[in-house]
């Protein structure tokens, strides 16, 4: 189990190739890698991430939503057809930086009346992605965002009964996003969670590093430990949420000696 820090925390501040650098330098030991346009899905640019990371390792993969991911619900053959071209070219890079998960948001909420909360339909089309995905060896880990698929406790619940091999990322940032706390997400993912994306928020609400807000990670730490929680821990902020790329050391500092105390 390892923290590290999601190449997302760097977004419009650099590219990805520069990112997982960073990482490293900052004390990073593992990342997910966010994958911010189609230019950055060739085997070109995965080779080229793959000479930067070094040994820092890669845990997941991650790309824009809207790039192709609502695509993939599509029941339109050509549409569909294009989206997992772009989804493979993904895939394809996760697996040459040795990625285990992909962090997925699924279909964006963005028409009303439409079917996102038609389980069996999202579920059966998720369930053919993840066998998809293990093709490349990598999971789907289904992410909690209230403007996408799971946008609340309940929709994890039920759509995996209808695909039993997803799997899920807990986003503690999104769960304060979306009105939930992230104890109903937690519990309704439960041993299925491999991905966590960490971040603090202050008493304002602003979002922090983690460390320099309120948030209670020692009983997020153990919460996770509770269910078993093996996969890995990410910072992942936005770029006007902190000054100085020096402070994420200190985050990571401060995540280490929790794990270390907890698990």
């Amino acid at each position: 189990m390892d923290i590290g820090v999601s190449t997302a925390t760097f977004f419009l501040r650099r590219y990805n190739e520069d990112s997982i650098s960073i990482i490293k330098d900052l004390g990073g030991r593992t990342c997910e890698v966010f994958l911010e346009c189609p230019s950055e899905y060739t085997k070109e640019y995965g080779e080229l991430l793959l000479e930067r990371k070094g040994d820092l390792k890669v845990h997941s993969i991650h790309a824009v939503t809207m790039n192709y991911e609502t695509e993939l619900f599509n029941s339109f053959d050509r549409a569909y057809n294009d989206a997992l071209k772009s989804f493979s070219d993904v895939l394809n890079i996760g697996k040459m930086l040795g990625a285990s998960c992909y962090t997925m948001h699924g279909r964006a909420r963005i028409k009303k009346g439409a079917d996102y909360d038609n389980y069996v339909k999202n579920g059966k089309r998720l369930e053919e992605l993840c066998n998809f995905a293990r093709n490349y060896d990598i999971q789907i880990c289904l992410e909690n965002v209230p403007w996408a698929l799971c946008n609340r406790p309940e929709y994890f619940r039920e759509i995996v009964k209808y695909a039993p091999s997803l799997c899920a990322t807990l986003d503690v940032k999104q769960a304060r996003i979306s009105g939930y706390d992230y104890r109903e997400y937690l519990n309704a993912m439960g041993q299925r969670i491999r991905t966590v994306h960490l971040s603090d928020v202050d008493e304002n609400g602003k979002i922090r590093l983690p460390g320099k807000g309120t948030f209670d990670f020692e009983e997020l730490f153990k919460r996770l430990k509770d269910v078993g929680f093996n996969g890995d821990m990410l910072i992942e902020v936005y770029k006007d949420d902190y000054q100085d790329e020096r402070e994420i050391t200190q985050s990571l500092e401060y995540l280490n000696n929790l794990k270390n105390k907890i698990f």
